[in-house]
């Protein structure tokens, strides 16, 4: 079905501790289309103090162009052009997921964020054994990297470890912030 979408959501919230002390609150979401694996929309929710931020992009694949919008105390919207397979964060995430990796392999996955756009590069390693709190899997080691249109650096030293069986279980990641 033509139609037919798959509606990712992400939720995140500091321990309990720290959410005494400041008040934050993350909600993401993504509309993935089941056949291509594209992003039709993508939004992020934020709390942040008293802050409240929505910011939501559009996907017009036909015209290769995206839209953002970003509300808060003033509204901000940005109408850009777009690479072919560009993606959102959160579904770059789910398409990185569902790549049939090879080692020493490297590939890149076009994405827009808050209006900008960012290249995510991938370098997959061999498959390692590592122990989770569901038990011990063999899982495949993501470097990612991911740099702005200016090809500058925006994190570093982020990999991810996706299990290397049917489930492809995102089991753990690590980034420095």
């Amino acid at each position: 079905n033509k139609d037919s979408a798959y509606a990712l959501i992400v939720e995140g919230r500091p321990v309990q501790m720290l959410a005494r002390l400041y008040n934050l609150y993350y909600r993401m979401e993504s509309l993935l289309d089941s056949g291509t694996l594209l992003s039709r929309r993508g939004s992020l929710y934020s709390e942040e103090g008293s802050d409240k931020t929505t910011g939501t992009t559009q996907f017009d694949r036909t015209a290769g162009r995206a839209s953002y919008e970003r509300q808060a105390e003033a509204t901000v919207k940005v109408d850009f052009p777009i690479p072919a397979g560009t993606q959102d964060g959160l579904a770059a995430f789910y398409a990185i997921r569902a790549h049939a990796f090879k080692p020493g392999e490297r590939f890149t996955i076009p994405v827009t964020d808050s209006g900008s756009m960012y290249t995510v590069q991938v370098d997959v390693a061999a498959t390692e054994s590592i122990r989770v709190a569901i038990g011990e899997l063999s899982a495949w080691k993501l470097t990612v990297g991911i740099t702005d249109i200016q090809d500058q650096p925006v994190w570093k030293n982020m990999a991810l470890w996706i299990s290397n069986d049917a489930r492809r279980l995102p089991v753990k990641m690590q980034a420095e912030l």
